[in-house]
């Protein structure tokens, strides 16, 4: 009897680092065929990830295009998808998160009759237009998918409220984290020796991440902030992995690229954004990825957007919505970087998020979807985190 195939899709480096847990599980089980699929949305990107966890697509569309509106790269990535679906013959196509990669792959696997498995599935800002197009994304994927793997209780209960049904649903936390640990085992050195030099010092660290297409019309305004903030407080260094989008350099660079205590980075290899984000005492971002990887490094994560799909941390006190306006960006700062009791208070290492075992689970789910296993219970987070002197270690003394 021939193995069930998985295909997994995926084409921008956050979905890559998501699905690479998923991708190895399946690999090492014998019940499966693993098939992994890059659109190239993220196409230098992905490569670097690609090479850290040793996976080697099956198929590559090489999709990037400068200039390509959202109807094009979808357009396209649905016509190339078809195609590999057609040759390979799937029984389950994986769809991670809510990009136009992950929109296009369950649309053209549910047009073809292929099982269609979301991967972090179920979360919910409200609001339609933002993020955009994440929003109608992942909920366009849940009305395809026959299994909603959601990473929390929240995420599922969301789901619960659309009247998706609890039996195709399973909790098992992020993928995200299970990457998270991985990278910790690596020894990490990083390419800009700038960086090497700053994590052997005792400077605090504020690390800045800006890309959200929403937030375009007011990258000027991050760029203020940060340029305020570093003249407020020239003991402190400011880090920019800057997003490589022409518009975003251009609104932030005149702002902060001639103060001395801005660094300008490229984009990070995935490894060297991890030890940078351990290295960090505060972290300012609007990046999704980040409000859950942060929190589990304990580090205080100041969100510039004005909702998220990911309350959990928000509710725990690990994240706070600030917005785009540079007021509140530097007023909400500078209280963490004045006040110990305020960093204290947000720098608990709380993990919402997951414990490790989220591929694990997921394998397991779809082992019980295609009849050839069974599920594990779902991931519950615990009440208590160790704290530094406790038996367990937390995960942020293990990357520095």
């Amino acid at each position: 009897m021939a193995r069930p195939k998985i295909m997994t899709v995926y084409g921008t480096r956050p979905e890559a680092i998501k699905v690479a847990p998923v991708i190895k599980a399946l690999e090492r089980d014998e019940r499966f065929t693993s098939v992994a699929v890059s659109t190239g949305q993220h196409k230098e990107m992905l490569d670097q990830v690609n090479a850290m966890f040793e996976i080697t697509p099956a198929h590559d569309l090489a999709l990037m295009k400068n200039g390509q509106s959202l109807n094009q790269l979808v357009s396209r990535a649905l016509e190339g998808l078809d195609k590999i679906i057609v040759a390979e013959r799937p029984d389950v196509i994986i769809s991670q998160g809510d990009t136009s990669t992950a929109m296009a792959a369950a649309v053209a696997g549910f047009n073809r009759g292929v099982k269609v498995v979301h991967l972090e599935a179920g979360l919910r800002t409200g609001n339609i237009y933002s993020p955009f197009p994440e929003e109608a994304n992942r909920k366009i994927i849940g009305q395809v998918a026959e299994l909603h793997l959601a990473p929390t209780s929240e995420s599922k209960e969301n789901l619960r409220t659309e009247n998706f049904r609890s039996r195709n649903i399973a909790v098992v936390g992020n993928t995200v984290i299970d990457a998270l640990l991985k990278a910790s085992s690596w020894e990490t050195c990083f390419d800009d020796p700038r960086l090497n030099a700053l994590t052997s010092t005792d400077q605090r660290v504020v690390l800045v991440t800006t890309h959200r297409r929403e937030n375009l019309d007011a990258m000027a305004e991050i760029g203020a902030a940060v340029q305020e903030l570093a003249v407020q407080y020239p003991d402190v260094v400011f880090v920019l992995p800057l997003h490589l989008n022409p518009r975003v350099r251009e609104a932030v660079l005149p702002h902060v690229d001639a103060l001395a205590n801005v660094m300008i980075t490229d984009p990070l290899a995935y490894d060297q954004f991890t030890r940078l984000m351990a290295r960090s005492s505060i972290v300012l971002t609007d990046s999704g990825g980040v409000q859950e990887e942060a929190p589990s490094l304990g580090k205080p994560v100041l969100c510039m957007r004005e909702n998220t799909e990911r309350p959990e941390a928000v509710l725990a006190g690990t994240v706070k919505l600030v917005g785009t306006d540079r007021v509140r960006i530097v007023a909400e700062t500078s209280i963490l970087l004045d006040s110990a009791g305020a960093y204290e208070a947000m720098s608990k290492a709380v993990n919402p998020y997951g414990d490790g075992k989220a591929a694990k689970r997921s394998v397991a789910a779809i082992a019980q979807l295609l009849g050839v296993g069974e599920r594990l219970p779902d991931f519950a987070p615990e009440v208590e985190v160790a704290e530094p002197g406790m038996d367990e270690p937390r995960l942020s003394d293990q990357l520095v």
